[in-house]
């Protein structure tokens, strides 16, 4: 039995290390180009503008001639008078003449409309973006607590094999080693709740992304650390107002009421219709001129007129409206990622060396006789509990940084 154990035991290690390596591990540019190319909100968008640039094909048409035929003076009681070359024959062909613009103002409102439709496409790629790159981060805090709570439990396993080794040559109590192990039950179950949370991290990351992928397979890489750096407030304020597509939206918006205004005082105008007239009676052939212009006697278009001037005000309001939210959302994440800085700075310059040397100095005592084993206790605690803030705190800034670029529209910090 032994045999063949051993005999299998280099082909298992072989299978764990092909699994290993099936695992794929994508970075953040992998995984935006999948969701880029699968996500079906985004395509649904992007559909909308094609829809749109055809809606601009319409409005750019030209009105189509229109022929006529008139054929009357058919001889139909006189017998005597029965002959073809008595009737009459009138073809007409005429054109509507459209006035003031309005065949380009309607086609300048179609183009406004759809560049009103990509801004609002790149709005919504703008909001999926900030929770795929949201989801991403969850992954990559996962991993960095199933990394700390992997290495605590080893540690503390170690721990453990001393203090039983100590036990056996009547060091310690059997009491202080239950209560040593004991300990264990937290490490242990912060572990598989590591394991638990990342494994869900995963999914919903490949839920955004529409990919099928399956869990166990997938894997991402990226930077889980912060910078010290700050971008200046002033810059960010001006970058969100030239780049956030959904402000930007705004504006076009009060460009197409602008012009709609203008096409429906266009509208208001009377068309004239021009067109040719040829005739044949009998052995005559003669040519006539139409002319056929519309009397304006009640103006049908007034409310319109009302309507269009209304709707450029209200879209000026709200205008200013998004301006003043993207301000407002800006000044929040910029004041939220600064407070989270100074809250990590202390992390990596003081409490993680102090935490570690804590430990290791509690530790290094109580293994040889110089500690209580509630100050053992205690010390392991805080360095769990001191490693574990840091981490959340790292989960929290690079969440506040895609706060930052989701309310800039664009990545000021990457």
């Amino acid at each position: 039995m032994l045999k063949n154990t051993g005999r299998f035991l280099p082909l298992l290690v072989l299978s764990l290390m092909l699994r290993a390596q099936a695992q794929e591990r994508w970075s953040w540019d992998t995984v935006r180009e999948h969701f880029e190319r699968n996500n079906p909100s985004l395509r649904a968008g992007q559909l909308n503008v094609e829809e749109a640039k055809a809606d601009e094909v319409t409005a750019n048409l030209r009105p189509n001639p229109q022929l006529g035929i008139v054929l009357d003076q058919f001889t139909v009681f006189n017998r005597d008078q029965l002959s073809p070359n008595n009737a009459q024959w009138t073809p007409t062909l005429t054109q509507l003449i459209e006035r003031q613009g309005k065949r380009r103002l309607r086609y300048q409102s179609a183009q406004l409309a759809t560049q009103g439709t990509q801004q609002d496409t790149q709005d919504l790629e703008r909001n999926l973006l900030f929770s795929l790159r949201d989801a991403f981060i969850r992954v990559l805090a996962s991993k960095s607590i199933l990394q700390l709570a992997s290495d605590n439990l080893a540690y503390y396993d170690k721990v453990i094999a001393v203090n039983r080794e100590r036990f056996q040559a009547g060091d310690i109590a059997k009491i202080d080693l239950q209560r040593v192990e004991l300990q264990r039950v937290q490490f242990a179950g912060d572990y598989q709740n590591a394991l638990v949370n990342l494994r869900q991290a995963k999914l919903d990351l490949l839920a955004l992304m529409s990919e099928k992928t399956p869990v166990d397979n997938f894997d991402v890489d990226g930077v889980f650390d912060f910078h010290d750096a700050l971008p200046d407030l002033g810059e960010v304020r001006r970058q969100a107002l030239a780049t956030r597509p959904d402000l930007q939206s705004t504006a076009t918006a009060v460009q197409k009421a602008q012009v709609d205004h203008k096409l429906a005082w266009a509208n208001g105008s009377t068309d004239p219709t021009v067109g040719i007239e040829y005739q044949r009676t009998g052995p005559y052939n003669t040519l006539g001129v139409d002319l056929a212009i519309p009397l304006r006697i009640f103006d049908r278009n007034q409310g319109e007129k009302q309507r269009t001037q209304i709707e450029m005000e209200r879209s000026e309001r709200l205008r200013q409206a998004a301006a003043t939210g993207v301000l407002r959302d800006v000044d929040s994440a910029h004041a939220a990622l600064a407070s989270l800085l100074e809250l990590l700075k202390p992390y990596r310059e003081h409490y993680l060396p102090e935490a570690t040397d804590v430990r290791e100095t509690i530790s290094f005592s109580y293994a040889h006789g110089g500690a209580s084993l509630l100050d053992f206790l205690d010390a392991q605690r805080e360095y769990r509990d001191t490693q574990l803030n840091y981490r959340n705190l790292i989960a929290s800034y690079l969440s506040a940084v895609n706060q930052l670029n989701f309310t800039v529209g664009r990545e000021v910090i990457p």
